[in-house]
């Protein structure tokens, strides 16, 4: 190995059972993504999450998770072969108010190599 020593490693699996990342692969796959995706549990329960007071307005979880995916998707096919991309996505946090997010969307390799999607906020790397 060249000298160098694995010390650690947490996998992807790991994250999933430990609910650091959120599987949405299901949902995506609905969307039109042919991999096994997944958002971080910060984005999840800050912007995916409706907060209180929106059941009212609109807002379910199925909802804003369809519109981040569909605006992923958007955003993936407009920027070409990287494999990140950063866009941002219209959240409504309160009655009447709504905060655009930055959010950035990685396709890496997940535990045996096979491509993934992480979408994160920015800070979540």
């Amino acid at each position: 190995m060249n000298g160098i020593h694995v010390i650690f490693s947490y996998t992807r699996k790991q994250a999933l059972e430990d609910g650091v990342l959120i599987d949405v692969t299901e949902h995506a796959n609905r969307i039109g993504f042919k991999v096994n995706a997944c958002v971080t549990d910060h984005l999840y329960h800050e912007c995916l999450v409706p907060p209180a007071g929106l059941e009212g307005e609109g807002q379910s979880l199925e909802g804003r998770l369809t519109d981040l995916l569909f605006r992923t998707l958007i955003a993936a096919r407009a920027f070409g072969a990287g494999s990140r991309v950063e866009f941002d996505v219209l959240f409504l946090m309160e009655p009447g108010i709504w905060r655009s997010v930055a959010v950035l969307a990685v396709m890496g390799p997940g535990d045996h190599g096979e491509p993934v999607l992480t979408i994160m906020l920015p800070g979540d790397e």
